[in-house]
């Protein structure tokens, strides 16, 4: 009796979880190179990749009224990256609201599906004559259209496919990468160290990052992503934290993708016919609008 009773006593002052709470803290948490590079590869294949397989497989192998091989390339887009997302939050740090999450990832993939139809379409306009360089009106196998109603059509078209596809695609998966962002942070020396594998995929992941802000046309929601990031590091600082190596893995790779939006711009800031298609505040071209310019033509 007198051993139960004491094993009772030495327990009555443990709060339950406290220890292996104590011992997880003490731990040094891994970078995960696996979710970045499924992230980063998958990136590359599926989303850049997807327009090039189109040009390259030959076009009698998927007829214009079926779907390309690039649209089977979104299809799996818009299933493994929301998954990949998911596994990324669930190896935070921080708890997160899970009702803001899955929010975030019903909101993206509605918006890379209506994308992922007018893109389809858009690339059929592609091989038909259809010049990215140039407005949906200026277009010269559309400017022409009888009845002139359905250059209205094509331009709600064209709004779908870059404009609301767009957004609803990307404020979501911003959002998600700087929720991730805002749990990771340490006091730990240790777990500041970006491993070997992590600075050679951060190249990859910026020019990725650069071709997704260039070619969709987001470049005010990516730096507004940007500053609040760089917000929240210069907040952090102040109660004594810094981004582990998951959090300056994620930070240096938005860093890299601002240089090189910088030299893209300043590249074509003199071309006249890119200049005269982005009007607005920020001139920032699109890739394939500059290969159909200046590539496509000279071959």
């Amino acid at each position: 009796m007198e051993n139960v009773r004491k094993r009772r006593g030495k327990n009555v002052h443990s709060t339950p979880g406290v220890s292996e709470e104590n011992g997880s803290r003490g731990k040094v948490k891994p970078f995960h190179f696996d979710l970045w590079f499924c992230l980063t590869a998958q990136n590359w294949i599926l989303d850049f990749g997807r327009p090039i397989v189109m040009i390259i497989l030959p076009l009698e192998w998927f007829p214009l009224n079926k779907p390309s091989a690039g649209d089977y390339f979104h299809m799996a887009y818009n299933v493994i990256t929301p998954f990949l997302m998911l596994k990324l939050i669930e190896r935070s740090p921080r708890a997160l609201s899970r009702t803001a999450v899955y929010l975030c990832i019903i909101t993206f993939v509605m918006g890379a599906s209506i994308h992922l139809v007018g893109d389809s379409i858009n690339h059929r306009l592609i091989l038909s004559g259809y010049q990215l360089h140039l407005s949906v009106r200026e277009n010269p196998i559309i400017k022409d259209l009888k009845p002139a109603s359905l250059i209205d059509s094509f331009e709600l078209l064209y709004f779908y496919d870059e404009q609301l596809g767009h957004l609803m695609w990307y404020i979501p998966f911003f959002i998600i990468l700087f929720i991730y962002f805002y749990g990771c942070f340490s006091s730990t020396e240790e777990q500041r160290k970006i491993p070997v594998s992590g600075w050679l995929l951060l190249g990859p992941s910026a020019l990725y990052y650069w071709y997704l802000v260039t070619e969709g046309q987001i470049t005010e929601l990516f730096l507004l992503a940007y500053v609040a990031m760089v917000a929240v590091v210069t907040f952090q600082r102040s109660k004594g934290l810094r981004p582990d190596s998951n959090g300056l893995f994620l930070f240096y790779s938005f860093s890299v993708t601002v240089l090189l939006v910088a030299l893209w711009v300043a590249y074509l800031w003199n071309d006249p016919a890119l200049r005269n298609k982005y009007p607005g505040l920020f001139y920032v071209p699109e890739p394939w609008s500059y290969y159909t310019l200046h590539i496509k033509k000279s071959q």
